[in-house]
């Protein structure tokens, strides 16, 4: 039998001014959820998250709570004004039987100490406080808006496998494809105002959506057919008749109606790229770079070479020197050793996504315009303003609106809209993907697939990476950088495991260094032949792969067996007994892995 649902609302209903955000939204929440709201930029998913979480009052609708259920809301700015530290701004979230004993896993997992300030915490660092103070009560319902915004790819990897361990539904908002597709086994998709459901994971949401869209175009393609014929039946009927049909008439008016009332779905951007004069063949040599700050080395002893066309990704965590490798390949730092050779007729592009060049006491037209003129010049061309607004689904009506009332998915949107007017051959985006809805973020992927010049990218987004670039540049720690090709996915393939936080992988490049040290000098004493691989050896390389896939299928197998919702009732014991199997079983995948790499490199030594 069915537990009774944790949160439920039904026809929620709310309009800003004079336009209606909610008609009629509903959303279930039951015990062990995993629960995706999907949907354009402003499209009410906040909205309705807040609603659930009982921060915001609809004009109509029902909002109901199982009598003892806890909900933890994480809001997409929050507000650490007021605290001492960020051990008092976690520890204030606790209430009644909460306790304390997670706080501390917790800030270490997020590269946090607590005594750190509010009033000197960048984007970042506050929103790892605020998931801190979310997660330690270990809630019935846990509701996310854009939990992975302005995180690192370590930070992120963490909390997907901290959430997959939780007992807790969820109800989550997030433009990170790769996050959606591993979390969620529901999806509520916000369209106009309403709610539809499919009882699966993103993964299959897209192919679902664009079938409903067919499936409605079809519908009012039949019912326009409908209304031309019934119009005929009126103008041509039988002559003789000089009373039409009252009740034909009446359902030709009522088809009308509900004909001009259909509201389609909002239509993509149609944003282009100007192209700049083609850039020189090769756009920047670097060869054996090294820059430091501080005392702390940022680059060191790195080489590339990049061609007119390529799409490079940087990747890394935060801290790990992103930018400043970023500035060294466009020439906008100097090396401290090393060569770097920039290409002929370079134009660049930066879309900065940090959005540190916007006023927010701007009106939308004048970021456009660069002051309070009706045109914007594009490419050399004059475009009125409100069409070009069109083109990045901006209201005519926004024109007057001020920068600061704009959410955080339209200040994405206006800054590709302002970058995107000017020629260029090397389009440089700075974390592009953040608070940018999932379509917007798919025709940023076809403007860097169709882009004639050379792409340079910095992102946490796996998705994203995947999708665009053709190299990947890694942070290897203690300022080591390497080349993969591919994209994410390929360089984690190649290198074995995934981006670690920056501080244990230049503490683990340390201790890699001391042993390297200490065995040069036996060496000097008495010099050693590299290590040959043993039968054994040999066997057991073989052997691996084959018992770590059969240790991941185990995983996923036990994973999804245990999301089921009405597993821990229907069997506690068994619940409990696949939970310690669970933890067995990957506590051997990490033993596997790590036989496996040790070999690996041995055999890479036997063969130099």
């Amino acid at each position: 039998m069915a537990l009774p649902p944790l949160l439920t609302l039904q026809n929620m209903q709310l309009t800003f001014g004079t336009t209606p955000l909610l008609t009629g939204a509903d959303l279930t929440v039951n015990p062990r959820d995993r629960v995706c709201l999907v949907g354009r930029n402003g499209s009410g998913k906040s909205t309705l998250l807040k609603m659930a979480a009982g921060l915001v009052e609809a004009d109509e609708g029902e909002r109901f709570v199982k009598p003892g259920t806890t909900l933890r809301y994480l809001p997409q700015e929050p507000d650490l004004s007021g605290y001492a530290t960020i051990r008092d701004y976690v520890e204030d979230g606790l209430e009644g039987a909460d306790q304390a004993y997670r706080i501390p896993y917790l800030l270490e997992s997020l590269g946090l100490s607590g005594d750190e300030s509010p009033e000197n915490l960048s984007g970042g660092e506050g929103r790892r406080a605020a998931l801190a103070r979310t997660l330690a009560p270990e809630p019935d319902v846990l509701m996310l808006d854009e939990p992975t915004n302005h995180l690192d790819l370590p930070a992120i990897e963490w909390l997907e496998e901290e959430l997959m361990g939780m007992s807790s539904a969820l109800v989550l908002i997030s433009h990170d494809r790769r996050f959606l597709e591993r979390l969620s086994r529901r999806t509520v998709w916000m369209d106009r105002g309403q709610t539809r459901d499919l009882d699966q994971g993103f993964g299959a949401f897209e192919d679902w959506r664009d079938r409903l869209i067919e499936e409605e175009e079809l519908e009012q393609h039949k019912l326009g057919r409908q209304i031309a014929r019934e119009q005929h039946w009126i103008v041509h009927g039988v002559s003789g008749r000089r009373k039409r049909n009252v009740r034909r008439v009446k359902e030709l008016a009522d088809l009308r109606k509900t004909h001009k009332e259909h509201r389609s779905v909002q239509g993509g951007m149609s944003a282009t790229v100007v192209d700049a004069k083609k850039s020189g063949k090769s756009v920047v040599r670097m060869e054996n770079v090294s820059k430091g700050f501080d005392g702390r080395t940022i680059v060191d002893d790195f080489s590339i070479k990049i061609n007119r066309g390529e799409r490079i990704g940087v990747i890394g965590p935060n801290g790990s020197g992103k930018t400043t490798l970023l500035k060294l390949i466009m020439g906008k730092l100097e090396a401290d050793m090393g060569r770097i050779d920039l290409g002929t007729n370079l134009e660049p592009l930066i879309i900065d996504q940090k959005r540190e060049s916007l006023n927010p006491e701007w009106t939308l037209k004048e970021a456009l315009t660069d002051g309070g003129s009706d045109t914007v010049v594009v490419g050399g061309e004059s475009v009125h303003v409100v069409r070009y607004m069109k083109d990045f689904l901006f209201a005519p009506e926004q024109q007057r609106t001020p920068l600061h009332v704009l959410s955080g998915g339209e200040r994405g949107r206006l800054q590709l809209a302002r970058g995107l007017r000017h020629p260029s051959n090397l389009l440089v985006l700075d974390e592009p993907t953040n608070d940018l809805d999932l379509e917007t973020l798919d025709l940023l992927q076809e403007l860097v697939a169709d882009y004639n010049g050379t792409v340079l990218i910095v992102s946490h987004d796996r998705d994203f990476l995947d999708r665009t670039v053709t190299r990947a540049v890694g942070y290897e720690g203690d300022g080591h950088w390497q080349v993969y090709a591919g994209g994410y996915s390929d360089m984690v393939a190649q290198r074995g495991d995934g981006v670690t936080a920056r501080h244990a992988l230049d503490k683990a490049s340390k201790t890699a260094s001391k042993k390297s040290g200490a065995s040069k000098s036996s060496a000097d004493e008495a010099p050693a032949s590299a290590p040959k691989l043993s039968y054994k050896h040999k066997f057991r390389l073989e052997q691996l792969p084959k018992e770590i896939a059969a240790a991941e299928a185990r995983i996923t197998a036990m994973t999804e067996k245990m999301g089921d919702p009405d597993y821990f009732t229907r069997d506690p014991d068994g619940f409990m007994a696949t939970s310690e199997a669970l933890a067995e079983v990957q506590d051997k995948l990490d033993t596997l892995e790590l036989e496996w790499l040790e070999l690996s490199e041995m055999q890479a030594g036997a063969a130099s």
